[in-house]
């Protein structure tokens, strides 16, 4: 079973953000539903969830914050120019390029995310796509304190 946003987070080895791509109107319950659906595949749970990234076209996105204040984690927003480090060119795709200014979303999302939590940012496997969203998830080293 997993965790709910209530369960308190345990210390886990694991550390991962989110990156979330959407189209406009996407729900909080397909957001979480996808967000769940990547971390299983991984054999995670919400506990190794450390926060969630998406890009500042999408800053008004009403399921995403819904879905972050749901988890009671902190959503970052980055800009095209921000997230143009982190691209990787086999991810991109020319209709985000057209509508949110960069190639890709939620890889380059996770990856600066990952960078700005710790070291050693890298993706954890493909991101995951629903009807209206994608996920990708990327995980990274605390460093030390």
């Amino acid at each position: 079973m997993l965790p709910t946003a209530s369960t308190p987070p345990s210390a886990s080895p694991t550390q991962v953000v989110a990156g979330l791509g959407c189209r406009r109107g996407c729900s909080r319950d397909e957001l979480l539903e996808l967000l769940i659906h990547s971390l299983v595949r991984h054999e995670l749970t919400l506990n190794n969830l450390a926060g969630l990234a998406s890009i500042a076209h999408k800053r008004e996105e009403a399921g995403l914050h819904d879905l972050a204040e749901y988890l009671g984690l902190e959503l970052v927003f980055f800009s095209p120019e921000q997230l143009a480090g982190y691209q990787t060119p086999t991810v991109a795709s020319a209709l985000s390029q057209a509508t949110t200014g960069s190639p890709a979303v939620a890889e380059p999302c996770a990856l600066a995310l990952a960078a700005r939590m710790g070291a050693s940012a890298r993706l954890f496997g493909e991101k995951d796509r629903s009807a209206s969203a994608t996920c990708a998830l990327a995980i990274f080293d605390r460093e030390p304190a």
